[in-house]
């Protein structure tokens, strides 16, 4: 436990005064910015649509079970095949299983954080398959050897400048090359992989209940060649991705376009509801949708932060945080980040470990502000921490200190019992809080309100 905090600390520390990264992330989260501006003023009445988002969320979660039963049998009819997995071993095992029945070589791969979740790409390349990001942002961060830095935009700690570098190292395209060359390239590099892949694997924005449905919404297309060239189709989705009807992305998916990219809608959106059907002739031979649990229903029994699993990973609170805006996606060293990953990240990959990350918010609200779900995450941050200390899981020094802290405060008679003498010596016995960039602040002799008395007594 302790190691895991002591290098979210340390890597903080450090990524936060990296001059370079502050002004490429404080960039890109600009133009983010600037673009769900005009999208967010498209809605009339915004507020409106994310109450009715909110609701249609909160009801699939809260019926969880019975919608994903219904998912299951409406794509099973249509000859798809329905896997539950209830951890990452066991979704990958099923994965590897796969691939091997169908004597896959190339896989390509889009639109799925959740396979990050369960370490994908390092577990199929043991077993002899070459995994391949189609993705151009998941492209980018796989040549470089790294791991998706945010929920939607996985380079974004990447600057053109930063890219076109990588391209030239790895394919010895022209220094400096354009962002318009690099992307004519890597799609002429990758059609050449979707006509070859044995298999595409794709995640799901969202599972539809009601046709039996996996619902992708992309602006590259590749999502669609993923599904579409390959004769195997595996689908790798958590279980909380569920709405009840098909008419809900009506509303669901210009709110995730607004919130995520700024767009009325995104470019590409597609409805996979089984496999080949007889008399058609496009499309694979053979669908697999593995749904994950991976410690979802674990979370799904707690009072309050059940309500995480109502996220649709739009990113909006990830922009929207100052903490990520300073410490950045790698540091956290979990799937996901910013706020949402600091709620459910704990669950996942356990309290007595992660439990820091709760802390890791200024309680600002902002994240619940932008939420298009209305999920409230600073107040399920504040449950994390609740339920850390109840499990206790602080540590023995912050625990103490804490007891110390409100048997203190609780009183103003005990806080003037010492003078600011005093007080500068106790704040000076431990490490500074406020970093190595700033001083606390020094108290006065008297306090505030020993000040006001005298004042007071000596103007009567």
């Amino acid at each position: 436990m302790a190691e895991v905090k002591t290098k979210f600390l340390h890597d903080s520390d450090k990524i936060a005064f990296d001059k370079k990264h502050r002004a490429t992330i404080k960039f890109n989260i600009a133009r983010y910015d600037s673009a769900v501006d005009k999208g967010k003023k498209r809605y009339s009445n915004l507020e409106l649509a994310k109450e009715r988002g909110s609701f249609i969320k909160g009801k699939a979660i809260d019926n969880l079970g019975k919608y994903l039963v219904d998912f299951e049998q409406n794509i099973t009819d249509r000859g798809a095949n329905v896997i539950w997995a209830e951890d990452s071993s066991e979704a990958i095992q099923a994965i590897v299983s796969i691939l091997q029945e169908n004597d896959a070589k190339l896989l390509v791969k889009s639109k799925s954080m959740t396979t990050e979740e369960v370490d994908f790409n390092e577990h199929v390349e043991e077993a002899g398959v070459h995994s391949l990001e189609t993705d151009l942002g998941e492209y980018i961060v796989q040549l470089a050897g790294e791991k998706p830095y945010h929920i939607v935009t996985p380079c974004m700690h990447k600057s053109k400048e930063d890219i076109a570098e990588l391209f030239h190292e790895k394919f010895d395209t022209p220094e400096k090359s354009t962002p318009e060359y690099l992307t004519a390239y890597v799609r002429n590099k990758l059609r050449e992989n979707f006509v070859k892949a044995d298999v595409g694997v794709t995640g799901a924005n969202f599972l539809i209940a009601d046709i039996g449905g996996i619902a992708l919404t992309e602006n590259e297309g590749n999502a669609m060649m993923t599904f579409s060239f390959p004769k195997v189709h595996i689908v790798l989705a958590g279980i909380e991705k569920i709405v009840p009807k098909m008419n809900d992305l009506g509303l669901m998916w210009p709110l995730l376009a607004a919130h995520g990219t700024g767009q009325q809608i995104t470019v590409y959106n597609s409805i996979v509801s089984g496999p080949k059907q007889k008399g058609e002739k496009d499309g694979p031979e053979k669908m697999y949708v593995i749904l994950l649990d991976n410690k979802r229903s674990e979370i799904y029994q707690q009072k309050e932060q059940y309500l995480s699993l109502k996220c649709i990973r739009c990113g909006a609170c990830l922009n929207a945080c100052p903490i990520y805006k300073n410490i950045g996606g790698y540091t956290y060293a979990s799937t996901y980040s910013g706020p949402i990953g600091s709620v459910i990240t704990p669950f996942f990959k356990g309290m007595a470990d992660y439990n820091h990350l709760s802390s890791a918010c200024s309680v600002c609200g902002k994240c619940t502000e932008v939420c298009p779900v209305k999920i409230p995450l600073h107040n399920l941050l504040l449950y994390n921490r609740r339920d850390a200390v109840d499990q206790g899981n602080g540590s023995f020094a912050w625990d103490k200190g804490m007891k110390a802290y409100e048997f203190a405060f609780s009183k103003r008679s005990r806080l003037d019992a010492v003078g600011g003498k005093v007080k500068n010596a106790l704040s000076g016995l431990g490490k500074n809080a406020l970093g190595d960039q700033k001083q606390l602040p020094k108290f006065a002799d008297k306090s505030f309100s020993q000040q006001w008395k005298s004042a007071q007594k000596n103007k009567n």
